[in-house]
């Protein structure tokens, strides 16, 4: 394990583990009118967060990273004890793409005397597909990413495209508390297979892991029939070719609005829909989503 003090540098890359720290070399920074980039993660890091961080270091003067894994956001606490801390290795990706800084704090640092997540309103959002199956974690969300702008005070942040809901929640509330901060969603990282890189995929077993491209193959069918078919069609569909794959299991396919999330039934002139699918391999939950136009 690497030895990390409250303020550590090497190979370039400055570390911080306090958040009076961060700011006051932030405000540095600024002073000089430096661009700042943000890219928050938890940790467990794949190359799809590696492309945020360098879609940020090539528009950005400063790139910021974050490793946090933020409780308040797991509505199963199963899957924090169970999600996967790989620091070391975390901070040589980092390097490996000239990360600037890294925020790495403690729970406490983030959350001082009371880990609880504070209730937010983002006009709805939070009641959509995952907001059905996770109670509480975009309240989560809302409070750790809320806590990393104020602290961070980024010009710009990047957030992957897999978590579409998340990207647009993330959006809708820093423009709900007027927060000077250009939210940016990046697409999807995707393994050769096809299937979205996620922390997950390592908790899976091998065959899982080959049965899981099916996903990706099934919303890409899925595409296809959208543009000439009815939504309940496509819908119904999805659902038929998982009851036929033993392998994983269908916890939800959804096709919605972009900009709402509401559920469609129908397709309606000017609206942009995009599908949205969770589902588990085992005991591990997958989600995926893809675009499907107007």
């Amino acid at each position: 394990m690497l030895s990390l003090h409250s303020f550590y540098n090497e190979n370039g890359m400055l570390i911080f583990k306090t958040k009076e720290k961060l700011i006051n070399h932030l405000t540095l920074l600024k002073a000089k009118n430096l661009s700042v980039g943000f890219v928050p993660t938890m940790g467990a890091l794949h190359l799809g967060h590696l492309s945020l961080v360098k879609t940020s270091k090539e528009n950005n003067d400063i790139t910021v990273a974050s490793i946090f894994v933020n409780p308040t956001q797991f509505d199963n606490k199963k899957d924090l004890i169970n999600y996967p801390l790989t620091i070391d290795e975390d901070i040589k990706l980092l390097q490996s793409e000239l990360c600037d800084i890294l925020f790495l704090p403690s729970v406490s640092e983030m959350y001082d005397q009371k880990v609880s997540a504070q209730n937010f309103d983002f006009d709805g959002l939070e009641f959509e597909m995952e907001g059905k199956h996770r109670e509480g974690h975009f309240d989560g969300v809302g409070t750790i990413v809320k806590s990393f702008f104020d602290i961070v005070r980024p010009d710009h942040s990047y957030f992957g495209e897999k978590d579409f809901q998340q990207l647009q929640i993330v959006k809708k509330m820093a423009e709900k508390h007027d927060l000077p901060v250009h939210v940016h969603g990046c697409p999807i990282y995707r393994e050769e297979d096809g299937l979205a890189m996620s922390s997950r995929n390592a908790r899976l077993t091998t065959k899982q892991r080959q049965e899981a491209s099916f996903i990706y193959a099934t919303l890409q069918k899925a595409s296809a029939l959208f543009k000439k078919d009815t939504i309940e069609n496509v819908v119904e569909w999805v659902e038929t070719e998982f009851e036929k794959n033993p392998l994983l299991i269908l916890e939800y396919f959804t096709i919605a609005d972009v900009v709402t999330l509401q559920t469609a039934t129908k397709k309606e002139i000017e609206k942009t829909y995009r599908g949205f699918i969770a589902a588990f391999a085992g005991e591990i939950r997958l989600i995926d989503n893809i675009e499907l136009g107007q």
